[in-house]
């Protein structure tokens, strides 16, 4: 769908419609964790974007005057954008999902506005101010707490580690897409690009597929396949589809401010379904965390897809 030009909101209705994003994205953290009890990291996200494609090309196939074809030229870059900004993100997320908790996923993932400040300092020459140079310092000290001191008994597993890094490769990855895509934005809606780089971002993961994935899928269950749906469908395709409409009708400010709720709600859902302990070093981490994202944020008025 291109972007809406004419959409008009209620204050209610924009609080309603983001408090959904919220929800779903919420939920993706532990629904990740749900799904990885019977498929490896890998089937996982063959599974979701296997999903997520077959929605995405309906929607082409039902309203294809509705987005702006790509050029040849720009299929190259469609898919490096799409395989390392969206696939490898979501592999790097899986894999450290099975050793850290949700809720950590989610900080660690929240990082993303601190890591594009960065990117785009290094590669776009875009001012660094002190506010933000001290939220990003805050905010990957609170990473750093939360990757080695966050687990919630004594002991520091070394899988553990490995996991809070793939993580945190994730997020920049996330961090990646965000300033690779933005002079792409130039030339495409941020929905019909999305669209795009998942698409073609998705061939990267036929060389994956294995036996192993048949096997799985078929003795997934009931709950298994739920979170599988919910992730391609609500957190992925509803979920990026209101943020770009949110995008479209409030500044960046207005709601950005609402994904701090993110994991806030993950640590909460993980803490009731996984028994996830929230330790000290947790709390300060995920603080930490969330001083820096509001600091870098102040005067960050530049769209960031997270």
């Amino acid at each position: 769908m291109e972007e809406i030009k004419s959409l008009k909101l209620k204050n209610w209705q924009f609080v309603l419609m983001m408090s959904a994003t919220v929800i779903v994205w919420g939920f993706a953290f532990p629904f990740i964790k749900i799904a990885l009890e019977e498929l490896s990291f890998i089937n996982l996200t063959i599974m979701r974007f296997f999903v997520v494609d077959i929605v995405l090309i309906g929607i082409l196939l039902l309203q294809p005057k509705r987005f702006s074809k790509p050029h040849k030229k720009d299929l190259p870059s469609i898919f490096l954008l799409g395989f390392f900004g969206v696939i490898v993100y979501h592999l790097g997320l899986n894999y450290g999902e099975q050793y850290v908790s949700p809720g950590a996923a989610s900080l660690i993932i929240a990082t993303i506005p601190v890591l594009v400040v960065i990117l785009a300092f290094i590669f776009l020459d875009e001012k660094l101010t002190i506010k933000k140079l001290m939220g990003t310092i805050i905010a990957l000290c609170g990473v750093l707490v939360i990757s080695v001191l966050g687990k919630t008994d004594a002991s520091i597993e070394i899988n553990y580690i490995f996991g809070a890094l793939g993580v945190l490769i994730a997020a920049v990855m996330g961090a990646l897409y965000t300033v690779a895509g933005k002079k792409m934005l130039n030339r495409y809606s941020g929905l019909s690009l999305t669209i795009y780089v998942i698409l073609l971002g998705s061939l990267g993961l036929i060389p994956f597929i294995s036996r192993s994935l048949l096997e799985e899928a078929v003795a997934m269950s009931l709950n298994g396949w739920f979170a599988v749906i919910f992730l391609g469908v609500f957190s992925t395709v509803i979920g990026y589809t209101i943020w770009y409409m949110a995008l479209r009708v409030k500044t960046t400010s207005e709601v950005s401010v609402y994904l701090y709720a993110i994991p806030v709600l993950s640590t909460i859902i993980s803490y009731f379904l996984f028994d996830d302990k929230i330790t000290l070093f947790f709390v300060l981490g995920g603080t930490l965390v969330m001083v820096g994202l509001i600091l870098v944020n102040m005067k960050n008025k530049k769209n960031l897809d997270l």
